[in-house]
């Protein structure tokens, strides 16, 4: 909806708004990156804006409906029912809107809308507080889609909602007016600067009131989960108009207002957990426990059926008690208590005795085990996204989300497994909070032909009249969306719907903010634009676009997400099928920039994606099949086979670089920048003077006693020297002598490498060339995997961990030193003096490697007092990609480095040299391996 505006008109009118031009988008390629979010409809933008704060979000108000244009508003893109999509203009708040004020030793919280829920948790969490919310997609959702959707969750139920905690908004109306109705002026502002609203509010207000029939439906509807419509339950809870107002918009989808910020009363943190997975024969004697497991005062009793557990069972690190089931018709309940003191946790478990005896089980352990706890709730958590990755490639899945009493739930599964028979959904499933009596099921078809959607229409007739009929709920948690907001007249009924009709209208007369969402004209509003994505490439088609993944990339503010490389391939694929060959030249001509250039293949993304989709290894693909030249290949796979002279030589002009005068200084960069412009950006690294000299060499003469390990020093080490003090080789050693551990180096080792130089670039032949010379030395050197490797750049550690999973009858253990120096070093190391603060940068491969911990321990070997970052993420350095785009580190550090600058911690360390160069490059500060730094404060390196 951009009325008769043209392309050019649009941009101006937009750009207009906010302080700079890069702030609207209207390539194809960002307008259909942003079109794609986690729902099942796909709309294309006319144009996108990334507002900066409340001001700009105002002059976009005023400015689109003056011109009659569609305005929805998108933080995360994790909503399920459509209500972030927009043929408009769409508004991207999760860029700009970060901001955190934590309130009265955390007993309240002030949180702008592009926050996500475990962002604001961690934040939270050092008061011994969180927040109330507590959705399952809480790595990726965003504060502004919690409130927008009225969001719940597995234990907060009705009580510890948005609604519920919610103290006050700063919200910008559709007229532009920005208010907080928390300030002790806001009721007279609204009164003198709304007067309609402020009136009408009232009026509705006492319709409402005055109306017995009226209240008696709302106190029904809002007594359990509910979604659907407006939040009408306001106009009854609040009797002042900025109370009535503020809580109006949470619920309400971006439809009323833009919420700049929030502020909450938080929960106690409740540390202390006891969990228990029961499972019983069916579906229906899982449902009939629930009122008596409900009054037991669980927390969670989180439902997953027979599917489910199928599902799960292909899970890693699945707990054995699901691996071992023979499922058949099995479904079961997650059970957990929670409390904060252990005494109070005891008492529950105590309570809830007779009635888990009672369940014909057999003996109900609860367990206070960590580990297990994880592995259950990882399972719970990436239920849908795992489901709907195991479709059928080129379906769409759709969840649907419904609540009824819990007392109704039972018989409202069966009549449910009856309806996906009728209609031949066979692969449904079903899960959710069984406690609140809240369910989600999914259905996966390709919704495309008359027979596909004549069974969908007939299935959603069927299904709203099952819920209503049983006093439900047509949606309790995800929001009404575009894919129920036809049915909320049925649901409310006349009266009720006329007031929320009477709302929007007061509120946004055009009817442009968020056009479609919760008040429809349209009948079939739900049946349109359905996303029909392509069968593209095995690696990625199991996406479910559930946007988990974003959070974690270092490019989500540059370029493209993981989501959004994915999507953009699915674009140009159903670009080929339609023919239009010039849409395709276009996409793929901006894409190699943004989605295979800038994309750090760290791999962290894998480690947030509920169905373990590494984009990276696509962007490898990409790489070795199409954007790396021939020429760069050779010339790789050339200095594969000639390492030992290649790092020599980088590190001889590492050196010489390093003690260039200025004037020379200044004409290199020159010689650089001219030959990156001609040879092209992702060819040429880019030099700048922060860049440390080259390194000594990695050999050492054979040890004279029988060796404890091999160690391979990092080849990166020798090319980028130490910043200060002999590096990380020599103090490795150091502490290794100090234990009494001799270490062998392979006499080839100025010849070996990890091979993710050759495998991130996408060069097989020159990875193949490494590989063939390091796995006879590792052979040798490990007496056929005798004794361990270990290796002092944690990358490199995991390079030579997937270099040995090649070669299926080489079994050797490889070790980072970090993890080496933990467990055999720190017992030995005895007393030293500590520095007074430290403040660490893990890394993508310390954290998929499971190393932290240790890089923890380390740390605090260092330190008295250790920092990690909440924003910290990979520093997208990645080898030589923060030289080739340097913007790309830029942008990937720059929370991060903000927190370190505020942390002024005496000393910062990593535990990877080219992290540790980006960081340094970052921040302005050196950041240094944590062994160094460890071997200097034990007094064994100068």
């Amino acid at each position: 909806m951009t009325g008769v505006l043209t392309e050019a008109e649009l941009t101006s009118l937009l750009a207009g708004c906010v302080a700079e031009p890069a702030q609207v988008r209207t390539r194809e390629l960002d307008r259909r990156a942003l079109a794609h979010d986690a729902s099942h409809f796909l709309l294309l933008p006319s144009a996108v804006v990334a507002p900066r704060d409340a001001d700009e979000v105002a002059r976009l108000l005023r400015a689109t409906a003056a011109a009659g244009i569609g305005l929805t508003f998108r933080s995360g893109g994790t909503s399920l029912s459509g209500q972030a999509g927009t043929d408009g203009v769409l508004a991207d708040v999760r860029r700009n809107f970060t901001g955190v004020e934590v309130l009265d030793d955390g007993a309240r919280v002030r949180v702008q809308p592009g926050v996500t829920v475990k962002q604001l948790n961690a934040r939270l969490a050092r008061y011994g507080r969180k927040f109330g919310p507590d959705p399952a997609s809480e790595a990726a959702c965003t504060i502004g889609g919690v409130v927008a959707n009225n969001s719940s969750g597995m234990a907060c139920g009705t009580v510890e909602n948005s609604y519920r905690t919610l103290e006050s908004v700063v919200v910008v109306l559709p007229s532009g007016t920005v208010v907080d109705t928390g300030a002790p002026d806001a009721d007279e502002k609204l009164r003198t600067l709304e007067p309609a609203l402020y009136e009408g509010l009232l009026r509705l207000r006492e319709r409402v009131v005055s109306n017995p029939a009226s209240v008696a439906r709302i106190a029904q509807q809002f007594s359990m989960k509910n979604t659907m419509g407006y939040g009408v339950n306001a106009l009854v809870d609040y009797d002042t108009v900025p109370e009535i107002l503020a809580h109006l918009i949470v619920g309400s989808e971006g439809t009323l207002a833009f919420v700049a910020s929030a502020t909450f009363r938080t929960i106690p943190l409740r540390t202390h957990t006891s969990s228990a997975l029961l499972v019983f024969d069916d579906l229906y004697a899982a449902n009939r426990a629930l009122p008596g497991l409900v009054a037991t005062g669980a927390a969670t009793l989180e439902l997953m059926d027979a599917t489910s557990l199928r599902v799960g069972q292909s899970f890693p690190n699945t707990p054995a008690m699901i691996k071992q089931l023979d499922v058949s018709t099995q479904a079961a309940l997650l059970l957990e208590y929670q409390a904060t003191t252990a005494e109070e946790l005891e008492h529950l478990a105590h309570g809830a005795r007779p009635t888990l005896d009672d369940l014909g089980l057999g003996p109900v352990e609860l367990t206070q085990d960590e580990a297990v706890r994880g592995k259950l709730w990882k399972l719970r958590k990436g239920l849908y996204t795992s489901v709907a990755g195991a479709r059928t490639s080129g379906t769409t899945a759709l969840l649907e989300d419904v609540v009824v009493p819990v007392a109704k739930l039972a018989d409202t599964c069966a009549d449910l497994a009856v309806l996906f028979e009728r209609y031949s959904y066979r692969d449904s499933v079903i899960f959710g909070h069984a406690k609140d009596g809240n369910i989600h099921f999914m259905l996966t078809d390709r919704f495309e032909n008359d027979e596909q959607m004549a069974r969908y229409i007939g299935f959603t007739e069927d299904m709203v009249d099952l819920v209503l009929a049983n006093d439900g709920s047509l949606k309790a948690e995800h929001g009404t969306g575009r894919v129920m907001s036809p049915y909320v007249r049925r649901q409310y009924g006349d009266e009720l719907y006329e007031v929320m009709v009477a709302i929007k209208d007061l509120f946004d007369p055009q009817r442009l903010l968020n056009a479609g969402t919760i008040i429809t004209d349209d009948p079939e509003l739900h049946l349109k634009h359905i996303k029909l994505p392509p069968t593209v490439e095995p690696e990625v088609d199991r996406c479910v676009e559930c946007g988990y993944c974003e959070p974690v990339c270092p490019s989500r503010d540059l370029t493209l997400t993981p989501r959004q490389r994915i999507a953009l391939r699915r674009e140009i694929a159903n670009a080929e099928a339609a023919g239009d060959h010039a849409l395709v030249r276009l996409l793929e001509d901006d894409y190699e920039y943004a989605g295979v250039h800038t994309c750090a293949v760290d791999g962290m993304c894998g480690t947030a994606c509920p169905v373990l989709i590494n984009t990276g290894l696509l962007v490898k693909k990409l790489r070795r099949e199409k954007t790396t030249p021939a020429a760069t290949k050779a010339v790789w796979t050339t200095l594969a086979r000639h390492w030992k002279g290649t790092t020599a030589t980088f590190s001889t002009v590492m050196g010489i670089t390093d003690r260039l005068p200025g004037p020379l200084e200044t004409a290199l960069v020159g010689v650089n920048r001219l030959g990156r412009a001609m040879l092209g950006t992702d060819n040429v690294p880019l030099w700048s003077a922060e860049l440390p000299g080259g390194g000594p060499s990695r050999a050492r003469p054979a040890p004279k006693g029988a060796p404890d390990a091999v160690y391979i020093p990092a080849c990166v080490n020798v090319m980028f020297g130490p910043l200060e003090g002999p590096g990380v080789q020599v103090s490795f050693e150091a502490l290794c002598a100090k234990a009494g551990l001799t270490l062998l180096v392979p006499t080839e080792v100025e010849a070996l490498c990890c091979g993710t130089p050759w495998s991130s670039k996408g060069i097989p032949d020159g990875y193949a060339a490494m590989r063939e010379r390091v796995l006879p030395v590792i052979r040798e050197a490990t007496d056929n995997g005798r004794l361990p490797v270990v290796c002092d750049a944690s990358s490199c550690t995991e390079g030579f961990r997937h270099m040995l999973e090649t070669d299926p009858d080489l079994h050797v253990e490889v070790i980072d030193a970090v993890a080496f120096v933990a467990e055999h070093v720190l017992p030995v190391l005895g007393e030293y003096r500590k520095l007074d603060s430290l403040t660490i940068h893990p890394t993508c491969s310390s954290t998929q490697m499971g190393l932290n911990p240790d890089l923890v321990t380390v740390s605090r070997a260092v330190a008295e007092t250790v920092n990690v970052p909440l924003d910290w993420g990979c520093c997208a350095f990645a080898g030589d990609r923060g030289m080739l785009h340097p913007e790309l580190t830029a942008s990937a550090t720059r929370r991060e480095a903000a927190e370190a600058a505020s942390l002024s911690a005496e000393a910062h360390a990593s535990c990877n040299r080219t992290c540790e160069l980006g960081l340094t490059r970052a921040t302005g500060t050196p950041y240094r391996h944590v062994l160094e730094l460890l071997a200097e404060q034990a007094g064994l390196t100068p």
